[in-house]
């Protein structure tokens, strides 16, 4: 189920951002094929094998690039996250599988990209938000930059980027019937992630330094606060009426109101009387408070008490996928039941399937299970 049924797509295995956008591409209701290594990835790699089959072969064997483009051959789209060059080596790069398939949307999921003074060099999410400005944004004066997980890199700037450009790519082969290769890379992703802040930055509305700004904690009514309960609560009442709505049910609608919220010179004594009238309270007692206002403020949660509160449990938020719940499938789309986003399907072997959908016979499954092309 989903807007891409019919679309098949080939996801070589791998970690990251390029499992994501698998996920998200057989959420989407694509049909997803990854093509694992002769040594299966464990659970911590299959969390993102959601919705997915797959079939494990041995890349470096004679008659393996064959194999796989085959497989190629009859798919829209495939995905890969290794370093440059990688795919080439093995006999299936763009040149090799879009001869055999002119419409193949190659998706490509690097760091730094297929060209570049770093393309060749090693690197994880938080080396790419560095060299985008993201992590240095982040933080404040006195303890340093504060990493963001790998949020920003490996999957807004990375897997959701990915995603992006191959569904571009593929609405335009089916104008063009040309395919494309689509140069992902988690550096580029990162940096445009930051357009907005960097636009700010130029026209004089944001310091380099992080902690002083609207966005990133230095604004008393944009930041998180400590509870009576040694909890937090998150304020992000950034417009004039949510800020009126704040500081009347904080009490101090006598000391701050709209006319002097931006007042950059009241910021310190704004802060000290958020801080010292949220620990007055518990974040239960906040959280009940503040549930039917406009002041945009809401419990900090724990993925432990996220995964059992009450709004997410009335959304359906999370899907039972073997024997753990992950988010659902996102975005929702009208065409489609909200049942059909809680099927939560787990990855499935179906090497068997996956040969006899590309023409091989069972004389020929049975020989490449034989010579362990192919492993079972």
């Amino acid at each position: 189920m989903g807007p891409l049924q019919g679309i098949r797509v080939v996801e070589m295995a791998g970690i990251g951002p390029a499992p994501f956008a698998g996920m998200i591409l057989a959420d989407l209701g694509a049909t997803v094929i990854r093509i694992d290594p002769p040594k299966r990835p464990g659970i911590g790699a299959d969390l993102m094998g959601r919705g997915k089959r797959a079939i494990a072969i041995d890349a470096k064997k004679p008659g393996a690039a064959e194999l796989i483009a085959r497989i190629v051959e009859r798919s829209a789209i495939l995905i890969e996250g290794f370093r440059p060059g990688v795919m080439e080596r093995l006999g299936l790069g763009p040149l090799e599988l879009m001869t055999v398939n002119p419409r193949l949307i190659y998706g490509r999921m690097t760091g730094w990209g297929q060209e570049g003074p770093k393309a060749a060099r090693s690197g994880h999410d938080i080396n790419y938000i560095s060299m985008s400005g993201v992590l240095g944004s982040i933080g404040d004066q006195v303890h340093g930059p504060s990493i963001p997980l790998n949020l920003v890199g490996d999957f807004g700037g990375g897997g959701m980027l990915l995603v992006s450009g191959v569904l571009a790519a593929l609405i335009e082969s089916h104008r063009t019937g040309q395919g494309q290769v689509v140069d992902a890379a988690m550096v580029d992703g990162s940096l445009l992630l930051m357009t907005m802040i960097y636009s700010m930055f130029q026209e004089g509305g944001w310091s380099s330094g992080p902690g002083g700004n609207l966005l990133d904690g230095g604004a008393p009514f944009y930041r998180t606060y400590l509870t009576k309960d040694d909890r937090w609560v998150a304020v992000g009442a950034l417009e004039p009426q949510f800020f009126h709505d704040l500081v009347e049910l904080l009490g101090l609608g006598d000391r701050f109101n709209v006319n002097n919220q931006y007042d950059h010179r009241r910021w310190p004594e704004m802060r000290i009387a958020f801080e010292e009238r949220f620990l007055s309270r518990t974040r239960a007692e906040w959280e009940s408070l503040f549930s039917q206002s406009d002041a945009c403020v809401t419990p900090v949660l724990t993925m432990a008490e996220a995964l059992e509160h009450p709004f997410h449990e009335e959304r359906s938020s999370f899907v039972k996928v073997g024997q753990l719940r992950q988010p659902a499938p996102a975005p929702r789309f009208g065409h489609y039941r909200s049942e059909d986003r809680q099927l939560g399907r787990e990855l499935v072997y179906d090497s068997a399937g996956i040969l006899t959908e590309i023409g091989v016979g069972q004389d020929e499954v049975d020989t490449l299970l034989a010579q362990e092309l192919v492993i079972e």
